[in-house]
């Protein structure tokens, strides 16, 4: 039996089976305009890149050839990879740390129910909307030119879009409290910041350490691309190795890469689980 419940934005429809269809008129008519710009897009990007298949599809066996080289890893060069890592990692640490505490403080001025002055909120949100759109690789270039190539550039440039990123991140998670209670501490005579601390901060712990733990593994992935570029770190022995071609060493840094960044994806989401 086919029963209909209707709205004007969705059709609720129960089929023979007995299961719930939601239609939606809506949602039907953006599909196709969407999938259609995309293929337009994707059709328009393959003529101007000009890029020559033939070409191409001749050098995928030396893909393979790559790789199978890069699985006999090399481990005479292990102190230096170790040590390489280890740099990595300390770029990762201070940049994102540095950048969590700069975050939570222009975090609470970007969110618009903290202190409630909507200009400076807006002001801020586009000063750092700025920030982040430049790509974090030409901050660390940027900063090169001021500090000089080595870590400190690594950790400089890192910074700037990572601040920018947790910004945005932490504003919108400050902004998801519900107003209800925030009127509720102010009405016992709470201050704005005295609300922050002890409501909208711990409230967004949760969304904080998500977000932490995101830019984590994506300002360790970062650092070892930077490294190509004078960063320092496990990306310069990686790059140095493959123009050197010395593939097993290469491997067994980008296999360290790896497994790195799957135990931090690993790490942050127990802690998430703990503390829920």
């Amino acid at each position: 039996m086919n029963s209909t419940v209707s709205s004007p934005e969705f059709h609720l429809r129960y089929s023979r089976k007995g299961k719930l269809r939601v239609d939606c008129a809506q949602k039907e008519r953006t599909i196709p305009v969407f999938l259609t710009i995309i293929a337009i897009l994707a059709v328009g990007s393959f003529f101007f890149l000009d890029i020559s298949w033939g070409k191409l599809l001749s050098r995928l066996p030396g893909i393979g050839t790559i790789f199978w080289k890069m699985m006999h890893f090399d481990i005479s060069n292990m102190n230096l990879v170790m040590t390489s890592m280890m740099e990595t990692l300390s770029i990762t640490v201070l940049s994102t740390l540095y950048s969590l505490v700069l975050g939570l403080f222009f975090g609470m001025l970007a969110a618009e129910n903290i202190f409630r002055l909507r200009w400076f909120s807006r002001l801020i949100q586009c000063i750092f909307t700025f920030l982040r759109a430049v790509p974090t690789t030409i901050w660390v270039l940027l900063m090169m030119v001021c500090l000089g190539m080595g870590p400190a550039a690594g950790i400089a440039g890192l910074c700037v879009h990572t601040t920018a990123f947790f910004t945005k991140s932490f504003a919108q998670s400050f902004e998801s409290i519900p107003a209800e209670t925030l009127e509720a501490l102010e009405a016992t005579g709470v201050g704005r910041l005295g609300v922050f601390l002890n409501a909208v901060l711990p409230s967004s712990l949760s969304q904080i350490i998500a977000w932490t733990g995101m830019r984590f593994e994506t300002n360790f992935c970062e650092c070892a691309v930077l490294g190509m570029v004078g960063a320092g770190g496990i990306g310069f022995v990686i790059s140095n190795s493959i123009q050197g071609y010395d593939y097993g060493t290469a491997g067994i840094a980008i296999l360290l890469v790896f497994l790195f960044a799957y135990s931090i994806e690993r790490i942050f989401v127990w802690i998430k689980k703990c503390i829920r």
